[in-house]
């Protein structure tokens, strides 16, 4: 095999995914770096994979990465590989590879399950254009909400509930889909808008969301007057942001149409 860095992606879930370039591979290199070598070795067990391992994760690349390079400039081949899916999707892997090019060390992929993209066909929103915004941050949630195609966030089960509410709050107007264990026994895909979603029981496991574009539909002067006189009771700043948010228009435009509204 050519000498290099090897990117490597793993199953999400069911085992039969693991393809077997990728078996292949991970036996014939001269070392695996992996995010957890203990997750690892359970895949590793299961097929047979005897190969030596070293630990690769966020807290120690800085100091692990340069070993790395240096073993692949002696003439090893290394491996990378994450807990589950493709390494540098949410994941260490992509300092390591950064490294490997400017040492200009050959780098090859051999792709692998990504839970992202794997829900976002699950969901059924459109595929055309989207981003990945990784792990849900609701500081962020009124900037991602400027991103009009579709939206995807990786989520824990413990805070998938007062996500929910959160992109209740600030983007009522678009459908998600809550996807859970995909390729597991209990895979499941929940679709609806986030404040039909807020009863449901707590999904468990895995979790991506799905975020539906921006609805396209423009509003009619007469809308965004029945929405004005519903929201001006409120002061002209607060009012300005509220009618901004649920019509589309700028800041700016709200902010004049309500001063011309009291006016």
């Amino acid at each position: 095999m050519q000498l290099g860095l090897y990117i490597v992606g793993t199953p999400i879930g069911n085992l039969s995914d693991f393809s077997p370039r990728a078996i292949e591979i991970l036996k014939s290199v001269d070392l695996i770096a992996a995010e957890d070598t203990r997750v690892f070795a359970k895949l590793a067990t299961h097929f047979d994979i005897k190969t030596k391992k070293l630990s690769c994760h966020e807290h120690n690349e800085k100091k692990v990465i340069p070993d790395i390079i240096d073993k692949i400039k002696s003439g090893l081949s290394v491996a990378a590989v994450s807990d589950a899916g493709m390494p540098g999707i949410s994941d260490p892997g992509f300092r390591l590879v950064r490294a490997a090019r400017e040492a200009e060390i050959p780098v090859f992929v051999v792709p692998g399950p990504v839970a992202a993209i794997s829900a976002l066909v699950l969901s059924g929103f459109p595929t055309d254009r989207f981003t990945f915004c990784g792990f849900f941050d609701e500081k962020k949630l009124r900037e991602d909400n400027k991103i009009r195609h579709t939206i995807i966030y990786y989520e824990s089960p413990n805070r998938i509930m007062n996500t929910i509410s959160a992109l209740a709050r600030v983007m009522p107007e678009r459908k998600i889909a809550v996807v859970r264990e995909i390729t597991k026994i209990h895979e499941e895909t929940i679709i609806g808008y986030p404040a039909e979603l807020v009863r449901i029981n707590p999904p468990k496991g895995e979790i991506v969301i799905v975020v539906a574009p921006a609805p396209e539909h423009k509003m009619s002067d007469a809308e965004i007057t029945e929405i004005v006189n519903d929201v001006v009771a409120d002061s002209t700043k607060s009012a300005a942001y509220d009618l901004a948010k649920r019509t589309g228009l700028s800041k700016k435009e709200a902010y004049k149409r309500l001063i011309k509204n009291k006016a």
